[in-house]
């Protein structure tokens, strides 16, 4: 039988989405020469209020996938054949279409007689024209590696399981500390030590560190957090909404303490990558605001607002419009580029912000309407049932009895 299906969840993918699209067109505009001082500390800030969007959807990949596969063992080829299709292949699609675009408003595209598709390859491994396509890449190492994640989640629940001096969740919040404190370790090593470790190491090593944020290694935390969340929903839906106050302040610590770092370590132009992902202090912030988000999410359930209507369909196509906006937003650049816009980056950013999501989604929600959907956007396109299907569905829905009103929200199953 399907699972029912969690609505925090889209409408946390939804928030995610938006700040990983306000990121992008923030780094369209704030590196320009033409930027003044007070618009590039607003970006900043706002900036700063963006740090959640990766991660979380690192963590919510994770909750998808032991939700389903928690007390199934999954049929390996078929799982990786689906997640091929609905993951990998839009990444190639994509891919094409991205280093396509770049070139084909160059001279030397049509000058140069044969296309060097050399670089095309090296696109699949290391996107640079589709520059947030590196996610893709770095995600799937999660979908290939599931087996292995699922059989050591298996054995430490059994393990726990047999504890007796502790409580499960007891168990359970020990274990998620020795892991913030190991990620923790790992985020200080990969920000002030791996830099050098890169000058010293042989190839493939040197290689390999220098493009560290392409590996699931640099995000595993997220993803087995999403374990904890999946098997546990109501006790994490209890647990965000208790510590909820707690996190606001921690919060808005961190918030301060990232601006006043970023600023402090710039010099005439502000260096957004002080506050890379990869970084003990950017981590903080990240987990506050993704329990914050959760706690207020947990906070509207059961509203249906259309604020929370507008999340729910916002995350249903946010994968395809993560997958499109960084073309919204060359486009938008396109025309904005050449502009002298001293005064207004700040304005414009907001705009090219709402124009890109809008754009973005209208894309991502058209072609989910076509043909071949799951192969662009990975979604698949709902069939209309036949009349007599339908006319047989409403009658069983009928003499059905009435459903426990807290879990009938939508009990569609989630696309992961």
């Amino acid at each position: 039988m399907n699972k029912p299906r969690i609505v925090e969840w889209t409408q946390l993918r939804a928030l995610a989405f938006l700040a990983i699209v306000m990121q992008h067109n923030i780094a369209e505009y704030i590196y320009r020469a033409d930027i003044e001082q007070p618009d590039s500390i607003i970006l900043t800030m706002i900036y700063h209020l963006t740090r959640f969007g990766t991660p979380t959807f690192v963590f919510l990949s994770g909750v998808m996938l032991f939700y389903h596969h928690s007390h199934t063992k999954p049929d390996y080829p078929k799982f990786i054949r689906k997640r091929f299709g609905d993951i990998y292949v839009p990444f190639v699609v994509w891919t094409f279409i991205y280093w396509l675009f770049v070139r084909v408003f160059t001279p030397e595209f049509w000058l140069s007689g044969m296309p060097d598709f050399r670089s095309l390859v090296r696109e699949l491994f290391l996107p640079q024209t589709g520059y947030h396509l590196w996610f893709v890449i770095m995600v799937f190492q999660f979908y290939i590696l599931f087996p292995l994640f699922l059989a050591g989640a298996k054995f430490i629940q059994k393990r726990i399981e047999k504890v007796t001096r502790f409580t499960p969740m007891q168990s359970v919040i020990t274990l998620i500390l020795i892991g913030m404190a190991l990620y923790t370790l790992l985020m200080k090593w990969s920000y002030y030590d791996m830099g050098g470790w890169t000058a010293s190491l042989p190839q493939p090593w040197s290689g390999l560190l220098q493009y560290r944020s392409y590996s699931w290694v640099m995000y595993w935390f997220y993803f087995l957090l999403g374990a904890v969340c999946a098997w546990s929903v109501d006790s994490w839906r209890s647990w965000t909404a208790k510590v909820l106050p707690w996190m606001v302040c921690l919060f808005i610590g961190m918030y301060m303490w990232l601006g006043y770092d970023v600023l402090r370590g710039s010099g005439d132009v502000v260096n957004l990558n002080i506050s890379t992902y990869l970084k003990p202090t950017t981590f903080i912030i990240i987990m506050a605001q993704m329990f914050m988000f959760y706690g207020f999410l947990v906070l509207l359930r059961g509203k249906d607002s259309p604020f929370q209507r507008l999340l729910t369909w916002i995350g249903r196509y946010s994968f395809g419009g993560y997958l499109v906006h960084a073309l919204v937003i060359y486009c938008i650049a396109y025309i904005t580029r050449p502009l002298t816009l001293t005064g207004w980056h700040l304005p414009i950013t907001l705009l090219s912000f709402l124009v890109t999501v809008a754009t973005s989604l209208a894309i991502s929600w058209g072609l989910s309407q076509l043909p071949g959907s799951r192969f662009t956007i990975g979604l698949q396109r709902k069939k209309r049932p036949s009349p007599r299907l339908h006319d047989t569905v409403s009658a069983i829905r009928t003499s059905s009895p009435e459903r426990n009103p807290s879990s009938s929200a939508n009990r569609s199953p989630e696309t992961s």
